[in-house]
């Protein structure tokens, strides 16, 4: 190991003793003789003392910029009286420094590493190693990582299993717009990144694995808002044997918890209920903002959606959720008359702030009931046999009831983080049109590359 400590590790009980520290330099400050530099890592920061004595080492100092990497040998020193710093765990030491070496020389920055920086965003993400660097986005990234933990921590000690399913899928363009991955051994045929998890993970109920949960990576190819990405992280669940109410209070009790483990801050469980016949009447919005004046956090439950929606474009009904939702029990009269616009659903939203962070339903389970829905939809049989017939057989060996929910965390940590964008919150993000300017991705590749997976380029027709 380089270091002894961390930057944000030394107190009063290391005084006197001889440590070695590794971090960048945050400041540098001349008082005459005296040289001081803050050295930070992502622990926090730790005040370095050089004395004119040796020179040698006094003049390295001073040709120290801000974000050079160093290791430093010294003493932990108490502070002088009046020269206390309240604000960080270390402001009652000092290390007086014996000896330095520079492990990598900054050069010039684009952009100071601090709070209140002035550079656009294109700049910031183009340089975004530079940007995490600055403790209000590491908050972030940590906060971000503490979440994803208290989750894990819940849904485990509650019987769920971490269960991955596969990157490489299948195209079943119900929603947005697949990316897809064309296959070299397979030439002239291709994967799709998933949209979600969905089908895999009811399949996993099939199988008998009744609490299932992961947090994953879904891609979708559309266009693109302040609060969407082209790759964006959920918390996917689902469960066997279970109503809409066991949802509910499941994720009621998780986020509670996870709001007090992280953030100190107390949730009023169960959340409110709302039916979307009434959010759409009271506030003309399917996710209403119901926060008072000052309870910073409002949960709530929108039920009841439609479970058909008509397509102007399209000429057809489609689905308000996924196909895969299981209509209202209550109304199953309608579906059979086909009188679709009266046919509610089992699915249900969970709105944040006024912002839907989450959404899910109870699923169909029967090939009858699918087949029934597709038909609906306008998907033939040897369509859906093409696109969802693995489904469908599962469902012909016991398929048990089942139900569950996603939880867009990106969004959820934007609300929680007060950040403007969900770029705030991800550490590589895209802007909105879809561009690293880290990497550039995208980017062209070589005519080989072409080749190998039987591909030709069409020239982009002007509009």
């Amino acid at each position: 190991m380089l270091r002894t400590h961390t930057c944000g590790e030394l107190n009063k009980d290391c005084i006197g003793k001889e440590v070695t520290l590794c971090g960048w330099v945050d400041s540098r400050r001349d008082h005459g003789k005296l040289i001081f530099i803050d050295l930070r890592d992502r622990y926090g920061k730790t005040q370095i003392v050089f004395l004119p004595k040796p020179k040698e080492l006094n003049e390295q100092a001073k040709r120290l910029r801000s974000e050079t990497v160093v290791k430093i040998v010294g003493e932990v020193n108490e502070r002088p009286k009046g020269t206390v710093n309240e604000n960080i765990s270390t402001g009652y030491v000092e290390l007086l420094a014996k000896e330095i070496e520079i492990l990598n020389q900054s050069e010039e920055l684009p952009f100071a590493i601090e709070d209140d920086v002035e550079a656009g965003e294109e700049v910031r993400l183009t340089h975004r190693y530079l940007d995490l660097r600055r403790k209000i986005m590491k908050d972030k990234i940590i906060m971000r990582h503490n979440f994803n933990q208290a989750f894990r921590s819940f849904l485990n000690g509650v019987g769920f299993l971490e269960i991955e399913t596969p990157y490489l899928s299948k195209s079943t363009p119900e929603g947005a717009r697949d990316y897809l991955v064309p296959s070299r051994l397979n030439p002239n045929k291709f994967y799709a990144l998933p949209q979600s998890p969905q089908i895999l993970k009811q399949l996993l109920m099939v199988s008998g694995f009744d609490k299932y949960y992961q947090i994953v990576r879904c891609f979708r190819d559309e266009d693109l808002r302040k609060d969407r990405q082209p790759e964006f992280t959920q918390l996917d669940l689902e469960m066997s044997f279970i109503e809409q109410e066991d949802i509910f209070r499941l994720m009621e009790e998780m986020i509670a918890k996870s709001f007090k483990d992280v953030l100190g801050v107390e949730l009023k469980t169960p959340f409110p209920r709302m039916l979307h016949s009434e959010a759409k009447e009271k506030y003309n919005s399917d996710k209403p903002d119901i926060r008072e004046d000052g309870n910073p956090f409002a949960f709530l439950w929108v039920v009841d959606f439609p479970l058909f929606e008509y397509n102007d474009d399209n000429q057809r009904w489609q689905s308000c959720h996924h196909p895969f939702t299981c209509p209202h029990p209550d109304d199953l009269e309608f579906l059979e008359k086909g009188e679709l616009e009266k046919v509610r659903s089992c699915s249900y939203d969970l709105v944040f702030n006024g912002e839907e962070i989450g959404s899910g339903s109870i699923r169909i389970h029967s090939t009858e009931l699918q087949s029934k829905i597709f038909q609906t939809l306008g998907i033939s049989e040897k369509e859906a046999q093409e696109k969802f017939g693995f489904l469908l057989r599962a469902f012909k060996y016991g398929a048990p009831p089942h139900g569950g929910i996603a939880l867009g965390l990106d969004r959820l940590y934007t609300i929680v983080s007060g950040s403007a964008s969900i770029r705030e919150v991800i550490a590589f993000p895209k802007t909105q049109k879809g561009i690293c300017p880290l990497s550039e991705a995208p980017s062209t590749v070589s005519a080989n590359q072409l080749k190998e997976l039987f591909l030709d380029l069409v020239e982009k027709e002007e509009t």
